[in-house]
C-alpha cells in the first residue's frame, strides 16, 4: 500500500500534522480562509442589514405611542430607504403593511403613512 500523501492546508499551503480530517494548519489560517471565501457575500448581507436597522431605528424613533401617522417627506428627511423591509402582511382589504423587523409602516392617503408596532415579536 503506498503512503499517503502529506495534507496541505487550504489557506497557506504548508503541511498539515496531526488528524487525518483536517484542512487547516491552524485556526489563524482556517479563519482567514473562511473570511476570504464569504468577504464578498458578507459585504452584501452586512450593507442591507445595516440599511434594515436604520430604516428600524427611524420608525421606532418616529412611532413613540404605538400607533402614528408621519408624512413621506419625514421619512425622507431622516434617510428612510423604502426598497428595504424584512416582510409584509396583507390584511383580507388588500391594504399591505411593511416592516423593519417589528415596526411597520402602511400607505395611507396623500404621501402619509401609519406606522405600527408588531406586539408578538415582543
Amino acid at each position: 500500500m503506498p503512503a499517503a500523501e502529506p495534507k496541505i492546508c487550504l489557506e497557506c499551503q504548508s503541511k498539515i500534522t496531526g488528524r487525518a480530517d483536517k484542512k487547516f494548519c491552524s485556526d489563524q489560517c482556517r479563519i482567514s480562509y473562511n473570511n476570504r471565501l464569504n468577504s464578498d457575500e458578507t459585504n452584501y448581507v452586512r450593507n442591507v442589514n445595516n440599511i434594515l436597522r436604520k430604516n428600524r431605528r427611524i420608525l421606532l424613533e418616529l412611532n413613540t405611542t404605538g400607533k402614528s401617522r408621519v408624512g413621506i417627506a419625514k421619512l425622507k428627511e431622516k434617510g428612510f430607504d423604502f426598497q428595504y423591509f424584512t416582510n409584509t402582511y396583507k390584511t383580507k382589504d388588500g391594504a399591505v403593511y411593511y416592516y423593519c423587523y417589528e415596526q411597520g409602516y402602511l400607505p395611507i392617503e396623500n404621501e402619509f403613512f401609519l406606522l405600527v408596532v408588531k406586539h408578538e415579536f415582543k
